[in-house]
């Protein structure tokens, strides 16, 4: 897919466009972690994977800054548990 995630630190949200429909996950700083607190989608890109997509770009994201990854929200902890390469980001 072409389009890629960013951070919108004015919404403090993660956000990825997918055909003019907007997934987020909404987020809270820490000194040195990043808490991901609801990941929503709608229901048009629902059972795609772009919910998946949006973690992992948000967690590329959160490695390049040098911070840790705290999952405040199920689906974070989901992802988290079946992509054990991302284990070094939780605090």
């Amino acid at each position: 897919m072409a389009a890629s995630v960013r951070d919108n630190k004015d919404r403090s949200r993660f956000e990825l466009d997918v055909g003019g429909e907007l997934a987020f996950a909404n987020y809270r700083l820490t000194p040195s972690a990043v808490i991901i607190t609801h990941t929503e989608t709608p229901h048009a890109l629902r059972g795609r994977g772009i919910a998946s997509e949006l973690i992992k770009g948000a967690l590329d994201l959160i490695r390049h800054d040098g911070r840790k990854v705290i999952a405040g929200c199920g689906f974070v902890v989901d992802y988290l548990d079946k992509h054990p390469e991302d284990a070094d980001l939780v605090a």
